[in-house]
Order: structure tokens, then sequence, then C-alpha cells
């Protein structure tokens, strides 16, 4: 699927509001592609546009080659899982997987055997006479699945899927959602809100702000890799430090963050002397210990303003003496803790130079 220049204005006049401002995405047969971003982003807007619940103001969307971007819903080869699941309260299981194959007139006996496949496929084949009242909120989710796939679409699309259930049952439906979209070999395309969610499931992830496409890459590139300022900050805690190139060469770097701090980096890219940037680097990169590092390249010294205990790991709040605040994670690989560090202690956070990376937007 080619998603093609497009926009989306609502409103009029002085009025119009620009949901989408021309994005193009590219979405590979049989991918999990999650299109993620927060509220009013304009996530939404993009899977209704590709559904046809509404329609483009600009802009081609390619189904193999084929533009259906003028399409009705009900002449587009795609299906839609609704967050409230959208189950018919007075029909059973089995009635609401295969209330879409009567619509389309199929046979009798065709629906029974697709409805006991999808039944199969979701494990809900004791369930089958149930009404949507009698299961649980995993359980109506899958039901709605099953409806969505019986009519064997080429594109799936979700939204919100596992926003209803319960932080558990979202994480194992996660799973479930995967080995489903394996066995059936169908492309997913899933708007969530949720970070690990779409870190979690994603073949791919599109970045969403305002409007525009931020980034487009795998989960690993997307954390690892970020292409800004605000792809950094939105996927996974991250510590910044604004500053200026003062000197590099070859990817690597000296970047002056003022106060007498020197960063040295070896993912400086293409920044030359004197760009602004912003160095970005994750909680669990940093090191905390109570004497500073004896062959660290980057070292600063500051003072433990917080600790969280989460059990498989511990999260430091260092507060640098220029009154900055870092976050350092450290995992409980051990029972007893080395180098206990206690709220007041003096302290030193150190990275790697190769830890960290370098945005000039």
């Amino acid at each position: 699927m080619e998603v093609v220049n497009v926009r989306k204005i609502f409103g009029s006049g002085e009025g119009q509001v620009a949901a989408l401002d021309t994005v193009s995405v590219s979405i590979r047969e049989n991918e999990f592609f999650t299109l993620l971003g927060p509220s009013g982003c304009g996530k939404t807007t993009l899977l209704r546009l590709i559904a046809g619940f509404d329609f483009p103001t600009a802009g081609e969307i390619l189904l193999y080659g084929q533009d259906i971007a003028p399409l009705p819903p009900f002449k587009r080869p795609v299906n839609t899982v609704f967050q409230s699941y959208a189950l018919f309260p007075h029909m059973t299981v089995a009635d609401n997987i295969g209330f879409g194959l009567e619509m389309l007139g199929k046979p009798k006996a065709e629906i029974k055997a697709r409805v006991a496949e999808m039944l199969k496929l979701v494990k809900l084949e004791q369930f089958a006479k149930r009404k949507p009242h009698q299961l649980s909120g995993g359980q109506r989710q899958r039901v709605a699945l099953a409806r969505s796939v019986a009519k064997r679409p080429k594109v799936l699309l979700l939204d919100e899927p596992l926003g209803a259930l319960d932080k558990k049952l979202r994480e194992e439906t996660q799973f479930e959602l995967m080995d489903l979209q394996q066995n059936l070999g169908l492309t997913f395309v899933v708007v969530t809100h949720d970070q690990e969610e779409a870190m979690t499931m994603a073949d791919r992830i599109a970045i969403i702000d305002k409007g525009e496409v931020m980034q487009v890459a795998t989960p690993a590139e997307v954390y690892e890799a970020p292409g800004s300022r605000f792809v950094a900050g939105f996927v996974g805690n991250v510590n910044m430090f604004e500053g200026k190139i003062a000197r590099g060469e070859a990817g690597s770097a000296s970047i002056d963050a003022g106060n007498g701090l020197t960063i040295r980096t070896d993912n400086a890219g293409t920044a030359g002397a004197g760009t602004a940037v912003t160095f970005a680097i994750r909680p669990e990169k940093i090191k905390v210990s109570s004497k500073k590092p004896a062959e660290a390249v980057n070292a600063i010294e500051g003072e433990v303003y917080d600790i969280a205990y989460l059990g498989d790991m511990t999260v430091y709040h260092v507060r640098l003496d220029d009154g900055q605040v870092v976050r350092a994670s450290t995992m409980n690989a051990a029972r007893i803790t080395e180098d206990p560090l206690s709220w007041n202690d003096r302290t030193w956070v150190s990275f790697r130079p190769d830890a960290g990376v370098v945005l000039t937007r």
C-alpha cells in the first residue's frame, strides 16, 4: 500500500485545520505496520482515509497500484477493527463472525465452514453460542478480529484494538495479535498511542506529529537512532543536552554543552563545527557510581535527587551542578547492590562516546 502526498483538511475558510499535511507512507505486503503518535496527531484520520470512512482532500491511496481513495468502504478490500469492537449484542459469537459473510450472500455451508475456521484460529470454539456480554474483554476483542478476518481482506485496520483491556491482558493479547498476523499472512495497520505496544508488535512504526510523518523505521531504529528531538522524546525515556559542535571529524565530535561541560560522541553524523545540536542518550546507557570512573570519556558529577526501585531495575534522577536532571537506570542483576546510593549522595554519571546520538532537528 502506498499513501502518496495525502492531505486532509477539516473545516473551511479561516476555520480550516490540516489534520494531515502531505503525508506519504509505504506499507509492505504482510507487514505489521503501526501508526504511533500523541492524541490529535492525525493517525486515526489516516486510518479512516485508508478504510474509506473519510476521503482525502488531496493525494492518492494506492493498493497494489490501484487508487482506492475514491471508493466507498464496502468496495475496498480492507476491514476495520474498532476500539469498541462494535459486536451485535443480540447475536451469538458465531453469528457475529458470520454476519459479514451473510451480507455478501455467501452460501450457508461456506459461512459455517469459515466461522468454524475463525473460531479455531482465535481459540474460541467453546464460546460459539455465547453472547458478547458473556465474554471477557479479551475474548470480545478476538471475536471482533475473527469477524473482520472472515471476509479475507487484503489489509486489516485496527484502531486502538487493545485500549479497553487491562495492562496484563493487553500484554498477553499483543503476542496473540502477532501470532494471528503471521498465521493469516495479512497486512496489519494498527493505530495506537501506546509506545510499548507499538515497539512490541510492529515490524515498522510511523511516528506522526501534528499531521506530519516524522519517521518511519523499525522499533530498534526508532529507539536507537531517532530522527528528531520529537521522536527521541516521544518514544521511551531520554536525556537531552543542548549544545554546539565544537570540533569533529569522520562522525566523531566534541559538543560544548555549556557550563564547562564537554560531551564527546562518535555519532555526530555530518554536523559541522558551530552547528546547534541536541545530544540524546537513553537512561540505560548511563552508569551511576559514587566514584569518578577512571577510564570514562564522559563523566559528570551531580547529586542523587530521587530514586525509584522498580524490582527489575532502579531508576536514579541525578541533579547536575548546572541544575539539569539526568535520568539513569540500572538493572538489578544481583540481589545486593555493590555500590549503594541514597538520596542527596554525591555521584557521577558516565557514558561511552557511542552511547548517544546527535540530533539536528
